[in-house]
């Protein structure tokens, strides 16, 4: 069975505390791994979430502020020293290559995994694959950024009862799905005749930001947003000055955008108590909010009828 799930890594903004460690992020999609904005200690946070080197196929960096990247350097020597076999790619602004190579080479050791670099120059589709599309679109942070989504493709959902009606089954109902007939005793049956269509399940994740049209072009129609809110409302003026969201932003943000469920992480040290996240968010969205936590399991939500 396939899994699509957040592994949360960690959840602070700049400054780690004693219960909750820098960024981190993995998400499980099927049979893919990404890895967004690791900060330091992510390798052992992988270790703590079940997680390994293995499971990571793409590392995506969304800007160059150390809470986001400062793990870089012992994932990459952990891709090698575990002779992860597969090739892994990394994305991140283009603006910042030279961080990168800094980080990807900070001290020497054997490399032994193939890292591909595929450095963001401009918003839009990275990287295509069985997985769907996985896009870009710029943000607005004191930095050059970037926020990430994943789209899977739309496809159909066969119909049970309609298959029964015309006595399709066992490897019938493959060929029918992917050539989109199927010649059945004598008569030709079209896929739209025991299916209906299925939209193709998104996801976004978005950090260090103010509010701008890439976030809203991210977040549009996502299944599962993760999305920074570094600061509670009444600091407004203080996520202003450092371009970062508050909870509330990041709720409306999810209103807006028809999203499903929505994360709230990134959160600054100042607040000991995160359930004021929660309800500050709750009072804008009314949909599902999960405040992260460090080492939680975060599904996907699952497919509603009909989409």
């Amino acid at each position: 069975m396939s899994t699509r799930e957040l592994l949360v890594l960690g959840t602070a903004s700049q400054a780690p505390t004693r219960y909750r460690n820098h960024n981190g992020y993995l998400l499980r999609w099927d049979g893919l791994g990404l890895l967004f904005d690791p900060g330091e200690g992510t390798q052992r946070q992988l270790l703590l979430a079940g997680a390994s080197s293995h499971d990571v196929d793409r590392i995506c960096l969304t800007h160059f502020h150390g809470d986001h990247c400062l793990g870089v350097p012992g994932v990459v020597q952990r891709l090698s020293l575990d002779r992860v076999p597969h090739p892994v790619v990394a994305h991140y602004p283009a603006s910042g290559a030279e961080y990168f190579a800094r980080m990807r080479y900070a001290t020497p050791f054997h490399e032994r995994t193939e890292l591909r670099e595929e450095p963001v120059a401009r918003g839009g589709t990275i990287a295509t694959g069985p997985f769907g599309t996985l896009e870009a679109r710029e943000l607005d942070h004191r930095i050059d950024a970037f926020g990430y989504r994943l789209v899977e493709p739309d496809g159909r959902r066969m119909l049970p009862a309609e298959l029964s009606r015309l006595d399709i089954s066992g490897p019938d109902i493959g060929v029918l799905h992917r050539e989109g007939v199927l010649h059945h005793r004598g008569r030709t049956v079209r896929v739209e005749e025991v299916s209906e269509p299925r939209r193709g399940q998104r996801f976004a994740f978005v950090m260090d930001t103010r509010l701008c049209d890439g976030v809203y072009e991210l977040a549009d129609g996502a299944d599962l947003l993760v999305i920074e809110s570094t600061f509670l409302d009444r600091d407004a003026d203080l996520a202003r000055d450092y371009a970062h969201l508050t909870a509330a932003q990041a709720a409306r943000v999810a209103a807006e955008c028809g999203v499903r469920r929505l994360v709230l992480t990134h959160f600054s040290s100042r607040y000991p108590d995160p359930a004021p996240f929660h309800e500050e968010a709750a009072a804008v969205f009314d949909g599902d909010i999960v405040v992260a936590a460090d080492l939680m399991r975060v599904p996907v939500p699952s497919r509603l009828p009909g989409i």
